[in-house]
């Protein structure tokens, strides 16, 4: 199965680099494409339970879906997701 997901606090290539690599980690998860005009995330999963498992990692991340709640912590959270995305993508 496919889907699409949009996000929030999706700031730059950083933010998509650390997005993509976290999420392409995960079990059954495939075809990551974090796309950052549209805030939106698509990948291929396996179930119900590798999706929630999509959305429990952005979360964490920083990046909860649109809709979801976005406190502070989430939003600080999404600026070191961002860094750590930007040195890696330099290396």
């Amino acid at each position: 199965m496919k889907t699409t997901v949009k996000i929030q606090n999706l700031k730059c290539g950083g933010c998509a680099n650390t997005i993509d690599k976290k999420i392409s980690s995960l079990k059954n998860i495939d075809d990551v494409f974090v796309n950052m005009d549209t805030d939106e995330v698509s990948f291929g999963y396996g179930g119900n339970e590798d999706l929630e498992a999509v959305k429990k990692e952005l979360s964490k991340l920083g990046y909860p879906l649109l809709g979801e709640n976005n406190p502070r912590m989430s939003q600080a959270k999404s600026y070191v997701s961002c860094a750590i995305g930007r040195l890696s993508k330099e290396n």
